[in-house]
């Protein structure tokens, strides 16, 4: 089967590594966005999707905008089977869609309709979700709210970051692909219409949205503090109870502790070095000072003296 492949993002790399190996299908193009600066020096760099399918010799198409006359001719000239889009970041008009063959299907990382939007992923982890997954969908003008083709389904480890789910739900993808595909070449597709009425809302996180509030349950802490790794961050002030000073701290990992027999406020640093929470505690587990790397909690210490008594609170 003739693909094209549209996509940007790291997430979508193992399905369209899947799809170049097989032996059933032929990626003949791929389609991603243009070269955007990156790093301190700003230097002009491909998408990770883009700069792998160059390196395997994939014809690679790159445009701000694929929706044009002359972008939708040339896809059509591709006369491609079918077109697999992830994490592409453009949305994709009818006729556009028209061109891409006999069907045009989506990855998405969540089970829908739950978490539709631009982060899925850390939603699902900071509303303490156990299990989450992977939909592949048709595409539809309204945004994920295709018909589903196949899922696949994971729980959620309460000790890993968003980034760290992102990377596994990423290898569930080409498994989820090859089915549609197949289901597609043999004409066994059985699509489900999703129920609207349960949709949740996936907003994209800015920088404002990176703390948190400890005046909740430890594992709705965890969850926030996992959920914002790596993006956009969780940054809390830390206030010595000694000296009033205040400095900004990033928590990257915690675990959370159900029972504290501790009364202390919520944020308080307890005996054993834990946070107080409205109820149970976290544990810190990994932080990041300003301008330092992450670091486990117990290297931290040796050279910041975190106390009994200090405070922790959500970055305003």
């Amino acid at each position: 089967m003739k693909l094209i492949y549209f996509g940007a993002g790291a997430f979508g790399l193992p399905t369209l590594q899947a799809l170049h190996a097989s032996l059933d299908h032929e990626v003949i193009a791929v389609v991603s966005q243009p070269d955007k600066p990156a790093g301190r020096k700003r230097v002009l760099t491909p998408t990770p999707i883009a700069q792998w399918s160059a390196e395997q010799g994939i014809d690679t198409l790159k445009s701000d905008d694929v929706n044009t006359p002359e972008f939708v001719a040339q896809i059509s000239a591709l006369s491609p089977d079918a077109s697999v889009v992830i994490a592409f970041g453009q949305k994709l008009s009818p006729e556009l869609l028209g061109a891409m063959g006999r069907l045009a299907i989506n990855v998405h990382s969540s089970l829908l309709p739950k978490y539709r939007g631009a982060a899925p992923i850390n939603w699902a982890m900071i509303e303490n979700e156990a299990v989450t997954g992977v939909s592949v969908i048709g595409l539809a003008q309204k945004m994920d709210a295709g018909e589903i083709y196949a899922t696949a389904e994971t729980p959620i480890d309460p000790n890993e970051t968003a980034g760290e789910l992102h990377d596994r739900l990423a290898e569930l993808g080409p498994g989820c692909v090859a089915k549609v595909l197949d289901d597609l070449a043999n004409d066994t597709l059985s699509p489900i219409v999703q129920d609207h009425t349960l949709a949740t809302k996936a907003r994209k996180f800015t920088k404002a949205d990176g703390t948190v509030d400890f005046n909740q349950p430890g594992a709705r802490v965890r969850s926030r503090i996992h959920g914002l790794t790596p993006w956009p961050g969780c940054r809390v002030v830390w206030r010595s109870d000694s000296t009033g000073e205040e400095q900004t701290l990033m928590l990257r990992r915690v675990s959370d502790h159900p029972s504290t027999k501790d009364s202390q406020a919520p944020g308080t640093v307890l005996n054993n070095l834990a946070i107080a929470c409205e109820s149970g505690s976290i544990e810190l587990l990994e932080v990041q000072a300003p301008g330092g790397k992450a670091m486990a909690f117990a290297e931290f210490l040796k050279g910041h003296g975190i106390k009994p008594g200090d405070k922790l609170s959500p970055l305003s």
